[in-house]
């Protein structure tokens, strides 16, 4: 499913113009990326939190030259889905 079908969906089921739609769900990933950006997490109860998660640094290989490079400690966004989530889509 795409933005766009997410948009069409919302719009044919609440009657709201597309163009409302699409602009709060902008809004919301931009609330969402801004927010994890400045470290925050984000809890939806049930639905999930969008949180950040720290990687250690760590050694790596390039083998086509066949040295190691240092990665240093960086923050990735991740998803974790509430339990009931999870359990309706098993």
């Amino acid at each position: 499913m795409t933005k766009a079908d997410i948009v069409n969906e919302i719009s044919r089921s609440t009657g709201l113009d597309k163009a409302a739609v699409l602009s709060t769900v902008e809004k919301f990933m931009e609330v969402v990326k801004d927010s994890m950006a400045h470290g925050e997490n984000v809890y939806l109860r049930g639905f999930g939190s969008f949180i950040v998660k720290t990687r250690k640094e760590k050694t790596a290989r390039n083998i086509s030259k066949n040295t190691t490079l240092i990665i240093p400690a960086h923050k990735v966004p991740a998803f974790k889905p509430a339990k009931t989530f999870i359990e309706e889509v098993k």
